[in-house]
């Protein structure tokens, strides 16, 4: 996988990316993201109960970006910013992983973990080609659309990553699949055998731990182990979340192990 020589986590690229990382997977952070709001996690702490957890992170993420205020806005512009939250993103991609959403959270992944994306409408290449100019337009033009969407998105995943240890305290990896129709977006690193093989997966990918689900959405359902520690977020995370009743978990990309099942 292309990677950037910097980010913003705990490991470097080439670390996260590899299939060695998903065997063995360690914590990930994004750098001084608890720290900024420790007291938060402070409160999370003393809660029990998931529901009130994720009341807790709604109603600070309303209060720290405003997400509330957008009605007081004076602009259209002031309005869209604070409307279009980390939530609309999240529908967007689950609408379309190719639109300015997916854009946007695909630039997320790379500037914070370092994985460049392989794939946005077309296979993007490296930061010189044609498909990485119009992934990168596509992501400036989404990120317009609101303000702070990274740093949203930054304590999204420090959420997503505490609640997954509350929950499976002993768990490291979780059995996900993905239905696909091809390989456009995927490159097969590595044939081990007629069903197994190492893929190199887009830098941001949707999996569903539901195995009857995944083959309404392709030919070929990929199954893998993947480590928690690469969610970024699962569908019961939110009681308002928009991935509601699909046990969807979008996964960061990099180097993966995969039984590849064709249907009959």
């Amino acid at each position: 996988m292309s990677v950037a020589s910097l980010n913003l986590c705990n490991l470097p690229p080439w670390a996260i990316a590899s299939h060695h990382f998903n065997r063995h997977p360690q914590p990930l952070e994004i750098q001084g993201v608890r720290q900024a709001n420790r007291l938060l996690f402070e409160r999370l702490d003393e809660e029990d109960c998931a529901e009130r957890r994720a009341k807790l992170f709604n109603d600070f993420m309303d209060v720290t970006f405003q997400l509330h205020q957008w009605r007081e806005q004076s602009s259209l512009s002031g309005r869209k910013s604070l409307k279009n939250s980390y939530l609309r993103f999240l529908r967007g991609w689950l609408f379309d992983s190719n639109g300015r959403e997916g854009a946007v959270l695909k630039g997320w992944v790379e500037s914070r973990f370092g994985l460049r994306p392989t794939y946005h409408q077309v296979p993007v290449g490296d930061p010189h080609s044609e498909g990485y100019f119009h992934y990168l337009v596509q992501r400036m033009r989404g990120a317009a659309r609101t303000s702070a969407i990274h740093q949203q998105l930054d304590l999204l995943y420090e959420y997503a990553q505490y609640e997954l240890r509350r929950r499976f305290p002993e768990q490291r990896h979780i059995l996900v699949y993905r239905g696909v129709y091809d390989f456009a977006e995927h490159v097969i690193l590595e044939q081990r055998d007629t069903h197994h093989c190492l893929l190199r997966l887009n830098n941001l990918n949707s999996f569903t731990t539901d195995f009857e689900r995944a083959w309404e959405f392709g030919t070929r359902v990929l199954k893998t182990r993947a480590p928690l520690a690469k969610v970024i977020f699962f569908s019961k995370l939110l009681p308002t979340a928009p991935l509601q009743g699909e046990e969807e978990y979008l996964l960061i990309g990099g180097e993966y192990e995969v039984e590849v099942m064709i249907g009959g």
